[in-house]
């Protein structure tokens, strides 16, 4: 069954009124919530924390149930669950919105695609995360949506796309090649709804709400947890009606979070800043000194003074994230080595995590034709800096 909602008519929905009812909303948060003038880095630390009942835990506990007596306020725990409640509380201060956190980065993608009618037109760049890019062309295919892929970064073209579309999947920047896409020109220019693919510079460095974005989205596998130990995904908006109807799509299609996951996202999220600060520190020094590394020859990162979008970048960004790209001076075998010789840096994929990882992202076979087959990743971690540079130099001297 999919559940379609479209922006052109917010009353829309696909599933009937009992159903809705079936599953009691949200629970309201019962924590005391703190003052608003606290910096979000004080937020975060605090925000789903009881201070005011006598006895109360200093950390919300894990709860691991199917039901709740009586049901008046909670019914079932497909669309419910206490556990839930302080992280997606955090989540929503990042981006000063309500959040919903489910299963996994995918899960969260999924009910976003959901509010798209069946048959309505999606508008996308033609370069991103490999998962969502084939997802989409399977929903394509089996003509649930309607998927048009534009160039990567050709924002004119996208414009005119996203006049008519429903949806318009903003990912930026791009995985793994660094594009910028300009949220608040194409919010601007359409009435669909427009959801960003917040995971690599995440809410602390980029806020697409701010600029007009329906949906923010998170891999909160990522960044958010930041230890590389749960899978979760994340979305947050400020409109009510699109969070309703993402709760009922949470609620009927099943993509929760796990009590103990939700306990493993909050404890991460914690610390969210400090990891930010420190990596983003590091990613900058790495890139900085691989622009003069002679068997690199393109380093895609977006703090760097050359990214050829650093204008639109200053406008939009006010941090750079943990992530760069490089394409090295020899072919696949040359980069597989390269991967292959370190000892600090872990072989594996994912990313913003607080250890440093670096994998060649052809060697999937859903990544985009544009990327290049010598294209090395590096998820840049909280080591120290020396450490990891001599690490990467000696890998890339290997070659």
């Amino acid at each position: 069954m999919f559940i379609a909602w479209s922006p052109k008519q917010h009353c829309h929905n696909t599933f009937h009124a009992q159903e809705a009812t079936a599953y009691p909303k949200r629970y309201p948060h019962a924590m005391a919530e703190k003052p608003n003038n606290w910096k979000i880095q004080t937020q975060i630390v605090q925000s789903g924390r009881d201070h005011f009942t006598s006895g109360a835990p200093l950390n919300p506990p894990i709860t691991l149930t199917t039901g709740y007596i009586d049901g008046t306020n909670r019914g079932y725990a497909r669309a419910t669950n206490p556990s839930w409640d302080a992280a997606e509380s955090t989540i929503g201060k990042l981006e000063n919105g309500q959040a919903l956190i489910f299963s996994s980065g995918i899960a969260a993608f999924s009910a976003a695609i959901e509010l798209v009618p069946v048959g309505g037109k999606v508008v996308m760049g033609d370069v991103g995360y490999n998962g969502i890019d084939r997802r989409l062309k399977d929903l394509s295919e089996s003509k649930r949506i309607k998927l048009v892929q534009v160039l990567t970064p050709n924002l004119e073209q996208m414009l005119h796309e996203a006049k008519d579309a429903d949806l318009v999947w903003i990912e930026t920047p791009t995985n793994p090649t660094m594009h910028v896409w300009d949220i608040a020109a194409i919010c601007t220019a359409t009435n669909a709804i427009t959801v960003v693919d917040n995971t690599v510079i995440g809410s602390l460095g980029q806020s697409p709400l701010d600029l007009g974005a329906t949906i923010s989205m998170h891999s909160a596998t990522k960044q958010m947890s930041g230890h590389s130990d749960l899978l979760a995904g994340a979305l947050i908006t400020r409109d009510e009606q699109v969070f309703e109807k993402l709760h009922g799509i949470r609620t009927l299609t099943g993509g929760v979070s796990s009590a103990f996951d939700s306990y493993l996202l909050l404890r991460g999220l914690r610390t969210l800043h400090l990891r930010q600060e420190r990596s983003s520190q590091n990613a900058l020094e790495i890139a900085q000194r691989l622009e003069k590394h002679p068997k690199v020859s393109q380093v895609n990162y977006p703090g760097l003074a050359t990214h050829p979008q650093s204008d639109l970048i200053a406008k939009q960004m006010t941090g750079f994230g943990s992530l760069i790209s490089i394409e090295i001076i020899g072919g696949v075998d040359d980069a597989d080595q390269v991967c292959s010789r370190t000892a600090i840096w872990s072989h594996s994929t994912s990313l913003g995590g607080v250890e440093s990882q670096l994998e060649r992202r052809r060697k999937w076979p859903n990544e985009p034709v544009k990327v290049a087959a010598n294209l090395i990743r590096l998820s840049v971690g909280i080591e120290d800096v020396e450490d990891l540079w001599l690490d990467l130099d000696q890998a890339l001297n290997s070659i």
